[in-house]
């Protein structure tokens, strides 16, 4: 922990977030960095271990490497732990090892917490820590668990066993690095099980789980004994089931006659991957399809899908259901002639509104520029550096074969983006800001014409 006895040192929350992802990020690129973490295809550079610690903290999934192929033991070993640790935030293992040390978590580490975990006050907020590491434990083990017994049919044990809790690690933290690329005769993530149904329910459940954040998680598990749900885990289960939904429909039925992904399955098959694909592409990329082989509508809609993203206080990124939810409620409330934003038959405050149109305006406008400028500099087609940049930023981890392509500055710029996205440009532009004054006066109230 950091320490904070020296006033004109202090840090406030968003600084020790960003300072503590960058330094875990660089031990990482070191350790990757090392020969011991290579097989048989030399030492990388600094620039591509930078890339691929940067994707697996921020829980992102780009790949300038095959992971499988390329890295050895050790290496993989880190790149997971890297996911782990991006996944659940660094503040919340820092939090396990002075709760194991006996430690006391001071005010201005709850303030951290409070921040890491998109929660709403410090109340409760190491009670929060302690379940949301005991839930991560056990739906880990039990993925693992559930993985191991299926691959034990075509590997050895010991192989079924460590697949199964290095994919469950990946997929639950949204991160959706794989280790088939280095498997003779299979392709990359789950492309090889696109039609077995064990594959794809495990792997979505666990998506689903680690992208709606371990405070709806919380608020399920205590929902048989108080019968209750908050409001945000209301939105953001309701949100989460219409996008899966409306997702589904929309690549089963765009994709339905491609013969480069749906068309040659059964219809169990097109239904999972349809399925899967929903589910994976706010965040967590994994595919069971090419996504390169997709139709351009189709990659279009799974870029508006990234943007979205997961849920506030998960592993996933994008803007959050929450803050599309409170969008798409401040257009209906305008189209009724509303003046307020309901939702549950719940009153939203008007700070939240605010918060969420800055965040959303932040993330386009960056988007935007980001593409413009990759255009510029990089040798692919519009649409697949969009879907490139959105996948970075939305750290949704989604490619459509840029990622291995890209310039040196391509890399620099993407390992940017990723680190923005996870920490989100809201809070990255607090850490450089001072502290917000409030004002005492308020000036005459002006009118602008409207459309």
């Amino acid at each position: 922990m950091l320490n904070y006895s020296k006033k004109k040192f202090r840090l406030n929350p968003p600084q020790v977030m960003a300072i503590g992802f960058l330094v875990i990020i660089l031990i990482g690129a070191v350790l990757l960095w090392l020969p011991i973490s290579y097989v048989d295809v030399g030492r990388l550079t600094f620039i591509d271990a930078l890339f691929m610690a940067t994707s697996a903290t921020c829980v992102t999934g780009l790949s300038v490497i095959n992971t499988g192929a390329h890295l050895s033991t050790f290496g993989e070993i880190v790149l997971i732990l890297l996911v782990q640790i991006g996944g659940l935030g660094f503040m919340t293992m820092s939090t396990l090892i002075a709760l194991v040390l006996r430690r006391r978590i001071s005010f201005q580490e709850r303030l951290i917490l409070q921040e890491a975990m998109n929660h709403d006050s410090t109340e409760g907020i190491v009670r929060l820590i302690r379940k949301v590491l005991i839930y991560a434990l056990y739906i880990e083990l039990a993925g693992a668990l559930l993985f191991a017994i299926r691959w034990s049919f075509e590997m050895p044990i010991g192989q079924a066993i460590y697949f199964g809790i290095f994919h469950s690690i990946s997929i639950f933290n949204n991160a959706g690095f794989d280790l088939f690329g280095g498997l003779p005769n299979r392709l990359g993530s789950l492309m090889h099980y696109v039609e077995d149904p064990y594959i794809n329910i495990v792997s979505m459940l666990l998506i689903i789980l680690g992208g709606i954040g371990f405070i709806v998680i919380s608020d399920l598990l205590t929902y048989p004994k108080n019968k209750k749900l908050t409001l945000h885990s209301k939105v953001v289960l309701t949100a989460s089931a219409a996008l899966i939904l409306v997702g589904t429909l929309v690549i089963f039925v765009f994709e339905y006659s491609n013969s480069l992904t749906l068309q040659p399955l059964s219809t169990i098959g097109k239904t999972l991957s349809a399925m899967l694909q929903s589910v994976s592409s706010r965040s967590a990329g994994v595919n069971t399809v090419e996504i390169a082989s997709m139709r351009q509508a189709t990659q279009f809609f799974i870029v508006i899908m990234m943007f979205i993203g997961a849920a506030p206080g998960s592993s996933g990124g994008g803007i959050k259901v929450t803050t599309f939810v409170i969008l798409v409620g401040a257009v209906y409330a305008m189209i009724r002639g509303r003046e307020e934003i309901v939702l549950f038959h719940r009153r939203i405050s008007k700070d939240r509104i605010y918060k969420a149109i800055t965040f959303t305006l932040l993330s386009f406008i960056l988007i935007v520029l980001s593409t413009m400028i990759l255009s510029i500099t990089e040798n692919f087609h519009f649409l697949g550096i969009l879907f490139e940049v959105t996948s970075a930023y939305a750290t949704a981890g989604m490619s459509v074969g840029l990622t291995s392509q890209l310039s040196g500055f391509g890399k620099v710029f993407i390992i940017i983006l990723m680190f923005v996205g996870r920490l989100g440009p809201v809070t990255l532009a607090y850490t450089m800001s001072p502290l917000p004054k409030k004002e005492t006066y308020r000036y005459p109230e002006g009118k602008i014409t409207i459309g």
